[in-house]
């Protein structure tokens, strides 16, 4: 079944290339067992004969209902061992691959523990809260020889594989010049309640780790940590990464020129949250600009595509989202095309009913696990690989921090400085909270 699965995603999606050894049994461990850490493994479960043996979270009710869920999902029915310590599940060296699921400001250090450890990857993105983080990280994988898909998985996007290849392989819309980006998602917290004493069941100081010690609040745990600066890089941190990082992938594109970004908090000035509730931001490659724009407030332009991309080409226009992709021809002789995203109910019917699943993106998440599997067993680089999210994630990074500083900054990935800019360099190494020590990147 599982081969037979592989092979029809493979013909329906043109990726012939992810061949991966479909009867090889493998161990997996998660780390981070809420809510998109659990959407992730699961996915893998489904195409591939692994086993996860190993779960870690400082929350424990988090951590056992991820057990009993994993238990009620894999082959073998059993229960996951668990750890409230990453290094501890480590040290057990018996896993092949290792999902990091944490918060933003907990990646780096499981990371580069886990590549020291010479285990394979699945990690989250952004894959870092600060540039040198990125780099610590790269340099980790590459040291190591390991192998590590983020999850940017618009890469693995069935609708969008296809847009990419129909229309901008074929130069179906001519030179492009600029494209648009953008989040009008109401996401961001708009409540302020009081901080207090953290539940019983969280560790508080392990989760807060190397971020700054905040006062608990009920907003920070689970999922709304993403409202402050302190663990994450808010929406340009979380959402703009998935776009620029698609951009960047459809057009080829590597490091922007340079970058500049305006914003703050200029409506909801309530809230707990500290991050921007408008900001735009500037991408500059050679011939084209991507500007990204984000407001958790008011109406989209365009309610069909309120997150997504659009290519604005001398012949035509194409618009892209995790929902749909619209090919817009400019002139007579050319029909317009629309595309839907992808389900796959009637291959893997439990994505209809598993709770908080984001059942549009299954399809995606399931691609990118495929091609992980296949670059571990070729040992090349998967589509995601660390290094294009690297790029992606520090991008983002420098926006914020352009943001911050009110000018624009140019990276130089070779020697990790931002040109000419001492200060903006200091703030591309974000200090952590004693007694964690920031990694440093090692030459390879």
């Amino acid at each position: 079944m599982l081969r037979r699965n592989f092979l029809a995603a493979a013909a329906a999606y043109n990726l012939s290339a992810q061949t991966f050894d479909v009867q090889k049994k493998r161990r997996v461990g998660l780390i981070g067992s809420g809510w998109y850490g659990k959407s992730d493994i699961l996915r893998l479960v489904q195409i591939a004969p692994v086993e996860i043996v190993s779960l870690c979270d400082v929350d424990s009710v988090m951590l056992e209902k991820a057990a009993d869920l994993v238990a009620s999902r894999q082959a073998s029915k059993k229960r996951p061992r668990l750890f409230t310590d990453y290094r501890k599940m480590l040290a057990e060296k018996d896993l092949d691959i290792v999902e990091i699921a944490t918060p933003d400001h907990w990646h780096a250090l499981p990371m580069i523990e886990a590549a020291k450890a010479g285990v394979d990857m699945y990690c989250q993105k952004p894959i870092s809260v600060d540039v040198i983080e990125g780099e610590a990280m790269l340099a980790a994988a590459r040291k190591y020889n390991r192998v590590v898909q983020i999850g940017t998985q618009r890469r693995s996007t069935p609708h969008l594989i296809e847009a990419k290849q129909r229309y901008l392989d074929e130069g179906k819309l001519g030179k492009i010049g600029l494209v648009e980006i953008y989040c009008y998602y109401h996401m961001r917290a708009t409540a302020n309640p009081p901080d207090q004493a953290p539940p019983n069941n969280l560790d508080y100081e392990a989760w807060t780790g190397p971020a700054p010690m905040r006062p608990y609040n009920p907003l920070v745990h689970p999922r709304s940590w993403r409202a402050f600066n302190e663990y994450g890089n808010g929406i340009v941190g979380d959402m703009c990464v998935h776009m620029l990082d698609m951009v960047r992938w459809m057009m080829g594109l590597g490091w922007p020129t340079s970058i500049s970004s305006t914003g703050g908090i200029l409506v909801d000035k309530a809230s707990k949250a500290n991050i921007p509730d408008t900001q735009e931001a500037s991408f500059d490659f050679p011939g084209l600009k991507v500007i990204w724009t984000h407001r958790s407030w008011g109406a989209p332009p365009d309610p069909q595509y309120p997150w997504g991309a659009t290519f604005y080409g001398d012949k035509a226009t194409l618009k892209a989202s995790v929902q749909s992709y619209d090919y817009i021809p400019l002139g007579k002789g050319q029909a317009p095309v629309h595309k839907d995203v992808t389900y796959e109910f009637d291959q893997y019917p439990e994505d209809r009913t598993e709770v908080d699943l984001e059942r549009h993106v299954a399809p995606a998440i399931r691609g990118h696990m495929r091609d992980l599997l296949a670059a571990i067993d070729q040992r090349s680089k998967p589509v995601a690989d660390i290094e294009q999210g690297h790029i992606s994630t520090a991008s983002c990074i420098l926006a914020n921090l352009s943001m911050k500083l009110g000018r624009t900054l140019s990276y130089d990935a070779a020697k990790r400085v931002v040109v000419n800019d001492a200060e903006a360099t200091k703030l591309l190494r974000r200090p952590y909270r004693a007694p964690y020590v920031h990694p440093e990147p090692q030459r390879v």
